[in-house]
């Protein structure tokens, strides 16, 4: 397994899970292109990477603008002359009770996780085609693309289609050398889910330490949160492996959350 030489574009990689994988993807050789709304923040994370020595570069990139996505994959081939890994990574969380459930926010998540999705990966997967040389698609997906929880009626919806996106990539892909798959976090501690508790406890009426022991870390067998490392640890192998008979297949990190 090596990522040395090749050209990685991570959405959404300002910070979070995403910021982790470039910088882990980045440590192993890769060129790595930090796509986010910010590009202020993205360039921070550029001077992280150079400083250490890496290859880095930056776009502004709103995952549910085509024009947006378009240029940001063709700024990141101009740049390394191609791209061998996409990572679609950006996301949000919103919760309500389902009929409570504003039909605005729904549009605005699954647009986000499924038409970000689908847009980065037709102008990715054409650049992969071209070259000749295969690829490597990977969906961030959650426990949530097999599980279901209270009050994320849109999110569920997303992730469990990210699979069938996934599943149809690798089908098409695979007589071109690309493969594709979903990593599937359990609850990961970032901004996202730090924002989550406050609005769990007060939709379900209980306290916030409540809501990390009985909703978030209830059915792990430690009662421990996943972390950005395990999750960039999962996404790099995926990246590196050389098989291509990885594909269309899910890999579920969550403390054993939930077993498949």
């Amino acid at each position: 397994m090596s990522l040395k030489g090749k050209v990685a574009l991570v959405t959404g990689a300002a910070s979070g899970i995403g910021r982790e994988c470039v910088l882990n993807m980045a440590a192993k050789g890769a060129k790595v292109v930090i796509a986010d709304l910010s590009l202020e923040k993205g360039n921070l994370v550029v001077d992280e990477i150079k400083k250490a020595g890496g290859e880095a570069m930056a776009v502004s990139m709103d995952v549910c603008d085509e024009a947006q996505v378009n240029a940001g994959i063709d700024a990141c081939v101009k740049a390394f002359g191609g791209i061998d890994i996409l990572v679609s990574n950006a996301g949000i969380q919103i919760v309500y009770p389902i009929e409570e459930f504003p039909f605005a926010d729904w549009k605005k998540l699954l647009s986000i996780h499924l038409d970000g999705a689908f847009l980065t990966t037709q102008a990715a997967i054409k650049h992969m085609y071209a070259a000749g040389k295969g690829g490597k698609i990977i969906y961030m997906g959650s426990v949530h693309s097999h599980e279901a929880s209270k009050l994320k009626a849109a999110y569920v919806t997303a992730k469990h289609g990210l699979l069938g996106l996934a599943r149809v990539v690798a089908k098409e892909g695979g007589p071109h050398g690309v493969s594709a798959n979903v990593v599937c976090p359990g609850f990961v501690r970032t901004p996202l889910v730090e924002k989550q508790i406050p609005e769990q406890a007060a939709e379900l009426h209980i306290t916030e330490d409540e809501v990390i022991k009985t909703v978030m870390l209830k059915d792990t067998v430690d009662g421990t949160f996943t972390t950005t490392d395990d999750i960039a640890e999962m996404v790099a192998y995926l990246a590196g492996t050389e098989t291509n008979a990885i594909t269309g297949q899910s890999f579920i990190v969550s403390h054993g959350w939930f077993m498949q």
